[in-house]
């Protein structure tokens, strides 16, 4: 009977002992904290590594989020129990939500929020339901961001809501100890009457913009034919101005020449006649060189002679002197 009671009170001792271990013994791993309340009042925080606590007095602090979560395409509000308090970079994803522009016109968006706790205390003991709370004071400033815009910017200022969001988001989840890092409009969806208006604008700005490109292109070419065309004959132009001046001056170089020849025949011939005049023989020689132009034609039948027919026979006397002057 004594070894009876003797088992019996050494397994209680032993499962006691373990209870209080259990109880006592903590491990937090890394980027986790625990919320530690004693006697039902906040003691302090565990962070990462091995803690002992008292059993029975000292007791982690529980916290119920509702989390919104997606399944089949349909959003559900899925309550959690909170002892482990994650520090990381948080991505909460909210169902579409309907709003309404400063136009008048509806539309739903869903948006993403990454935020982050930096304070485990104003974020269990600062609200009750923190997700929730997010969740509803995104929807609020969204409603809000939204109805001051048109259609066509709170399609086009994505940047800027987003911006808008995460700044207004921030500064009001500061007193709940959570940053919010970045805000995402994820779908923008206008009504279906809209979107079919928007996609006939879209075809019939891409035609118009089409049927401009197409005329600027022939504008283009046309512009440049001419321009070809205008080049091509500037460069005829100067080309043929060229060839001109070049057989112009070909023609003045050649006569030059020509008139240096003569002027040295006619010294020539100034020095070898006998009285140094050489008029009667150039005379002599363009009237027998004009004669043959003159007795051109196969109806002529004049015959031109000098008015004094014997000045033709002294003519031709002084030149066979002169000949013979200048075989001497």
């Amino acid at each position: 009977m004594i070894a009876v009671v003797l088992s019996a009170t050494l397994l209680g001792i032993v499962f006691f002992v373990a209870i209080f271990l259990f109880k006592a013994v903590y491990i937090v791993k890394h980027e986790e904290v625990i919320i530690i309340e004693r006697l039902g009042k906040y003691n302090r925080i565990l962070d990462a590594g091995f803690h002992i606590v008292i059993p029975f007095i000292d007791g982690i602090r529980e916290s119920i989020w509702v989390f919104v979560v997606e399944e089949r395409g349909k959003y559900y509000r899925m309550p959690r129990v909170i002892q482990r308090i994650d520090l990381r970079e948080t991505v909460y994803d909210f169902p579409r939500q309907n709003v309404i522009t400063r136009d008048n016109v509806t539309m739903q968006i869903s948006a993403l929020i990454y935020y982050q706790m930096i304070d485990p205390y104003l974020a269990v003991y600062g609200v009750a339901n923190l997700p929730e709370a997010i969740e509803k004071l995104s929807h609020s400033t969204l409603r809000n961001v939204i109805g001051e815009l048109d259609l066509d910017e709170s399609l086009t200022s994505r940047d800027r809501i987003n911006h808008t969001l995460r700044s207004i988001l921030d500064e009001a989840c500061h007193k709940w100890g959570v940053k919010v890092n970045r805000v995402e409009l994820q779908e923008v969806t206008p009504p279906d009457d809209i979107r079919h208006a928007m996609e006939k604008q879209m075809r019939a700005e891409r035609e118009r913009r089409a049927v401009i490109k197409e005329a600027e292109g022939v504008k283009a070419a046309a512009i440049l034919e001419a321009e070809g065309r205008q080049q091509s004959q500037v460069l005829s132009a100067d080309g043929a101005a060229r060839s001109r001046i070049i057989a112009a001056e070909s023609e003045a170089q050649a006569r030059l020449l020509i008139t240096q020849a003569e002027a040295q025949a006619i010294e020539l011939l100034r020095k070898a006649l006998p009285d140094g005049d050489p008029t009667r023989y150039l005379l002599m020689v363009q009237y027998i060189n004009t004669l043959p132009k003159m007795m051109e034609g196969k109806d002529n039948k004049m015959i031109l002679v000098p008015y004094e027919a014997a000045n033709v026979a002294g003519m031709m006397l002084s030149l066979k002197e002169m000949m013979s002057s200048v075989a001497k």
